[in-house]
């Protein structure tokens, strides 16, 4: 059983166990607020996250050496969670391509895709997007793949990305390495992709009208 699964399992036990509590209580907003508070601490969030940049141009240098660059297209900064499998890099790498972050040839926003500008993209690794903060502010990493394997599964994302596009439009950083990542950031538009939720939450500087929004 996955651990999203058992997560789903030990909160409905928790309802199941206490809701007769909250038809009893008097307090019911007291108790409800402490079921909640116990459902939530049963669940962690578990996906591969991507940080997707629209940009201008974008590149990676590593040891003063320029190991990849782009012009305009997309940067992707990829988290591998430690209970990420090969569904979490085919929902992420379909919406990497999907994503409609560019205007048609009319001038609508949100309209095409990298594929149909014919654009580039940038990806590089970044374990710290599942970085945690302790009581003394210190980052710590546990909820991230350990290198061997995220090694492995992030080289089958870019295996999957360049299946669905033109190989020689994916590049790449250098996994495991100090890179220096720079980039002139296009709007700015920044989201972020989140595989076990299945949706995508806009950080940007750009309004969407009403019929952008339900187009």
């Amino acid at each position: 059983i996955s651990a999203a699964a058992l997560c789903e399992l030990t909160s409905l036990s928790l309802l199941m166990l206490l809701s007769p509590l909250i038809r009893l209580s008097k307090n019911l907003v007291v108790t409800t607020s402490i079921l909640f508070l116990l459902l939530a601490n049963t669940y962690t969030t578990s996906a591969m996250r991507i940080v997707i940049q629209r940009v201008k141009s974008a590149s990676v240098t590593v040891d003063q050496k320029q190991v990849s660059a782009i012009g305009p297209g997309t940067l992707a900064l990829v988290g591998l969670h430690h209970e990420d499998s090969e569904s979490d890099l085919q929902f992420c790498a379909s919406r990497l391509l999907k994503i409609k972050l560019w205007e048609n040839d009319n001038g609508a926003p949100w309209r095409q895709h990298i594929k149909q500008k014919g654009y580039e993209m940038l990806c590089v690794s970044q374990f710290t997007l599942y970085g945690t903060l302790s009581k003394k502010n210190q980052p710590d990493y546990k909820l991230a793949m350990k290198n061997v394997e995220a090694r492995e599964m992030y080289n089958k994302f870019l295996d999957m990305l360049r299946d669905d596009y033109e190989p020689s439009k994916i590049f790449d950083g250098k996994f495991g390495e100090m890179m220096d990542v720079g980039l002139v950031n296009d709007g700015p538009v920044t989201m972020v992709i989140d595989s076990r939720e299945g949706m995508i939450s806009p950080q940007t500087s750009s309004t969407l009208s009403d019929s952008d929004k339900n187009t």
